[in-house]
């Protein structure tokens, strides 16, 4: 397998993060939510994304048949 660097470096970032929080999920998760809380971007789900994109199908359905 080939060696990229930029795929260990963030393995090695993911580590240190982890071990950060005790390698605990629960803590992971927590913290990475309340970066999220923090943030000024706006964040969905892939579902968030699927229903949207499931209404706008729907939109031009409708639309086309008026």
């Amino acid at each position: 397998m080939i060696d990229d660097p930029i795929v260990s470096e963030i393995r090695q970032i993911r580590r240190a993060y982890a071990e950060s929080l005790n390698n605990d999920l629960h803590a992971i998760c927590e913290d990475l939510r309340r970066q999220e809380c923090e943030s000024d971007r706006e964040f969905g789900s892939p579902t968030d994304r699927h229903d949207r994109s499931t209404r706008q199908q729907k939109s031009a359905v409708t639309n086309q048949s008026n």
